[in-house]
């Protein structure tokens, strides 16, 4: 039984490593395409050119470009930590029966379309005059990626004892600074994973950002979309291969130096 057991595992783990690689294969194609010394979109033949690196560090576009993706991205990062945290730990802290059917709530940027959500977006960002702004833009970016800090704060939750907030309660601490300090020190792991999460599901929007921004607030997107509608430019090889290196580095990463509070989780 236990030979068995061990040729299947080795079977599923060999299956489960060759969708992967078959499904990240097409992706590795930018690695060659960015080496390319040709001003246009090509495999490399005999030479390789860094040249279209080096333009993503002196292209002024490109350069600003990566700015706006990061100032909305930190600015979206830390609304939406702030908003999907207190919002979790309200509903963990109400003992209402109402309060289960109010965890669907914070859910719904989840379930509707893109493009519903980058109308409602475009016109609030009208009325209230803030079209093309950082403001609107990290906002709509914050309520996207709320959710996703929604869950993985409410998860961590779960494994907190309700009790404990009461006992610093009855030994004089206010209400604010029993989650400060009992709460929010159990649940790092969900506040990383999902400012994480936040952080790159603000980097990655392309649709509600062409709705309410056009010149003023030009994001990475926005940029690598417009250079493959109009003469598609080998930077944007360079720029999704290191994307893509990047993503698999901080990935390997937290699988290698996973946080302490996730790996007592999982080994219970």
């Amino acid at each position: 039984m236990e030979q068995r057991r061990s040729r299947g595992d080795f079977l599923v783990i060999g299956i489960a490593w060759a969708v992967t690689a078959f499904l990240l294969a097409p992706m590795m194609v930018t690695f060659p395409m960015s080496l390319t010394p040709e001003p246009y979109m090509s495999m490399p033949h005999g030479q390789v050119s860094f040249s279209h690196y080096g333009t993503l560090i002196t292209d002024p576009k490109w350069l600003s470009a990566l700015r706006d993706s990061v100032v909305v991205g930190i600015g979206a990062t830390i609304l939406a930590v702030s908003i999907g945290a207190a919002g979790a730990i309200g509903l963990w802290q109400s003992k209402s029966a109402i309060a289960r059917y109010l965890g669907v709530l914070p859910l719904l940027p989840l379930i509707i379309p893109a493009v519903v959500s980058a109308l409602a977006f475009s016109r609030s960002a009208v009325w209230f005059g803030m079209v093309d702004t950082y403001a609107a833009l990290i906002v709509a970016h914050a309520i996207l990626g709320m959710p996703f800090v929604f869950l993985t704060v409410s998860a961590a939750l779960e494994n907190v004892d309700p009790r404990t907030v009461q006992a610093s309660r009855s030994l004089g601490a206010g209400l604010f600074r029993s989650i400060w300090r009992i709460v929010v020190p159990n649940i790092r792991p969900g506040l990383l994973s999902g400012s994480i999460f936040a952080f790159f599901t603000s980097w990655d929007e392309i649709v509600v950002t062409m709705f309410i921004s056009s010149r003023n607030v030009f994001t990475l997107p926005r940029k690598i979309w417009a250079d493959l509608r109009e003469n598609i430019d080998p930077a944007v090889a360079a720029i999704s291969a290191l994307m893509i290196a990047i993503t698999l580095i901080v990935a390997i990463g937290y699988i290698l130096f996973k946080p302490e509070g996730s790996r007592s989780g999982a080994t219970q």
